[in-house]
C-alpha cells in the first residue's frame, strides 16, 4: 500500500473531490508530496503559500480542521485568502486531517469536495483511520509510488519533487542573498508569490535562473 492508495480510499470514503498529503518535519518548508489532480496541487499549494487554510492549521492543531462550507462567514474570517482563491478553484468544503502519531508530526491530508456539506460521523472515522495508515506510511519511508529506497521527497511525481527541489534551492539562495536564517528566507518567497498572485514554484524557477532577485526592501525586488 502506498500514500496515493490510502487517498484514492479517503476520497471514495468521503465522496470526495480530491486529496493531497503534505509533508512538514518542523526543520524546514513544507511541501507537497502527493495530489490526485491538479486542483488538488494548487489548494495544496495555496495553503503553503498562504500561511493559512485547514491544512495549515492543522499542522498546529494536531487535530481535524473541517471547512464543511469555505464560502460561509466562519471560513471567510477564518481564512479569507485562502477561502477566495479556492473558491475561483471550484472547491466549496476542504478537510484537513494531521498525519501524527504523539508528539511526532508528519504532515497532513486534505480533501476536499466540490459541493458544500459536513462529513457524517462514519466519514470521519473512516477518515481519521485513513490519516493514521498515511503516517505509518511516511514514517516507513513509503512513498506515494510503494517505493521505499530513496529519500521521502525523491518518492514524488517528477514534477512534485522538481517543484520541491527549486524551492528548497531558491530558499536557501535567499538566505545567503538577504543575510536571514531559512526560516525567514522561506517566509518572503512565500510573501512575495502571494503579493505578485504568482505559484511557489514559478517564483522559486526565477529565483534559482537568476531572473528574479529579492532585496532586503521589497521596494526593491526586481526581475532580470
Amino acid at each position: 500500500m502506498s500514500v496515493a492508495d490510502v487517498c484514492a480510499v479517503a476520497v471514495s470514503c468521503v465522496q470526495g473531490t480530491g486529496a493531497w498529503v503534505t509533508a512538514a518535519s518542523g526543520q524546514g518548508p513544507d511541501f507537497v508530496i502527493f495530489v490526485s489532480d491538479p486542483i488538488s496541487e494548487q489548494l495544496a499549494e495555496l495553503q503553503v503559500t498562504l500561511g493559512e487554510g485547514p491544512g495549515h492549521d492543522v499542522l498546529t492543531s494536531a487535530a481535524p480542521v473541517l471547512g464543511e462550507d469555505i464560502e460561509d462567514e466562519e471560513a471567510g474570517r477564518r481564512w479569507p485568502a485562502f477561502t477566495a482563491e479556492a473558491g475561483k478553484l471550484g472547491a466549496r468544503a476542504v478537510f484537513a486531517f494531521p498525519l501524527a502519531i504523539g508528539a511526532i508530526r508528519t504532515g497532513a491530508m486534505g480533501l476536499y469536495r466540490n459541493w458544500p456539506g459536513p462529513l457524517t460521523r462514519a466519514q470521519l472515522g473512516d477518515s481519521l483511520l485513513l490519516s493514521d495508515a498515511a503516517t505509518a506510511l511516511l514514517l516507513a519511508g513509503v512513498h506515494s509510488d510503494g517505493d521505499t529506497d530513496a529519500p521521502l521527497w525523491q518518492g514524488q511525481a517528477p514534477d512534485l519533487a522538481v517543484h520541491r527541489a527549486e524551492v528548497d534551492q531558491a530558499t536557501g539562495m535567499l538566505s545567503v542573498q538577504l543575510a536571514v536564517s531559512a526560516g525567514e528566507a522561506y517566509a518572503r518567497l512565500r510573501a512575495y508569490a502571494y503579493a505578485q498572485d504568482r505559484r511557489l514554484g514559478d517564483v522559486a524557477r526565477d529565483i534559482v535562473a537568476r531572473r528574479l532577485r529579492l532585496h532586503p526592501d521589497p521596494a526593491q525586488d526586481d526581475t532580470g
